[in-house]
């Protein structure tokens, strides 16, 4: 990163890292096993949906092992953000993203109107991406993105493309559980994902920051996705807002396990039965810390709603409907100004 005036990276004071942060020996870890093993029985999917089910309600965070997903897959890719991230300013502001497009580099993120100590790459799932031209509800205009792909490192778009494939994967089977675990039909969910997707791939790059006190790497913030799946190096970063007792929770890194939250998608198709939680990355002094989320996305078209199926007398629907890809539009277009307001939130579909 360039030299930057330290005041664009000062956090509010109640949004500052804490000193005594409690380390997160109660985020779930679940063994996915049960759906990654070739004859599973009823029995263990049965105690794995109760598991889901649990994480989902009380943290909206777990980790996962025995996924399936391939380690070397994850390697290559950690090894190529490292070089890509190792060049030169210039080489990596070839690639830049902008407003017409959210693929590419980007240096200056906001995150509730305060720049992140971090530098990304986004790499959009599905090429071509069909996306809205603006946030305006009324405006039905839809415009195809697709990828930036640096010439450094070598076979770079490769790498991420067949990293994909298999978070796609992983995707399916945990919205599946997620499904069985809200007491619907396993596949109820896919259909969501079937039309098109807007999910993508960020790789995250902190650097050793100097003033590690007053900035956050992102700063608090929940996923606007219906599912984040997250790999990261062996550096502390992600804390997590614990529901209960509001405190920041530290998420140790075990490597080659992957950090699951629920997103707002979900708390909306759940009508909140489940909860997308805040979270933020702190930063350190003396070590680069790597991350890379996934974040998936049904359709730009897809209106988000109560399922009916988790909606009666008792329970009535708590959203009106919205368009995922309008309210992912409003989201990107507050990172890269400053707004006046903040910056678009699930509540505000609320019903009274």
């Amino acid at each position: 990163m360039e030299e930057e005036d330290q005041a664009l990276f000062i956090q509010e004071p109640q949004h500052r890292p804490s000193v005594s942060t409690m380390e997160a020996q109660g985020i779930p870890v679940i063994d996915l096993s049960p759906v990654t093993s070739s004859n599973p029985s009823i029995s263990s999917i049965d105690a794995l949906v109760k598991e889901i089910g649990s994480a989902c309600k009380e943290w909206g965070f777990f980790q996962v092992t025995n996924h399936g997903v391939p380690l070397s897959l994850r390697r290559n890719l950690l090894e190529a953000s490292k070089n890509f991230f190792s060049q030169s300013l210039q080489e990596k502001k070839k690639v830049s993203r902008d407003e017409s497009s959210p693929s590419g580099y980007y240096d200056t993120e906001l995150t509730r109107n305060v720049r992140d100590w971090k530098e990304v790459f986004d790499f959009l799932a599905k090429e071509p991406t069909f996306f809205p031209v603006t946030a305006d509800e009324l405006d039905d205009r839809v415009t195809q993105l697709s990828n930036k792909s640096p010439q450094h490192p070598s076979h770079f778009r490769d790498i991420i493309q067949e990293y994909i494939e298999e978070m796609e994967k992983l995707a399916f089977k945990l919205m599946e559980l997620i499904a069985m675990s809200l007491g619907l039909q396993p596949k109820r969910l896919e259909e969501f994902f079937m039309r098109g997707q807007t999910s993508l791939i960020r790789l995250n790059y902190y650097p050793p920051c100097p003033f590690p006190h007053i900035a956050l790497g992102v700063g608090p913030h929940k996923d606007e996705s219906a599912l984040t799946i997250l790999a990261q190096d062996e550096v502390e970063g992600l804390e997590v807002k614990h529901k209960t007792h509001q405190e920041w929770v530290r998420v140790k890194p075990t490597p080659n396990d992957y950090i699951i939250n629920v997103g707002d998608i979900i708390q909306v198709w759940s009508n909140d039965a489940y909860e997308s939680v805040e979270h933020r990355a702190i930063v350190n002094s003396e070590k680069e810390r790597f991350s890379i989320p996934y974040f998936f996305f049904p359709a730009h078209d897809t209106e988000v709603k109560p399922l009916e199926e988790l909606t009666n007398e008792k329970s009535p629907s708590k959203y009106r409907p919205y368009k995922s890809g309008k309210f992912l539009l409003s989201r990107m277009n507050s990172n890269f100004k400053k707004q006046t307001d903040e910056n678009i939130q699930i509540h505000y579909y609320k019903l009274a």
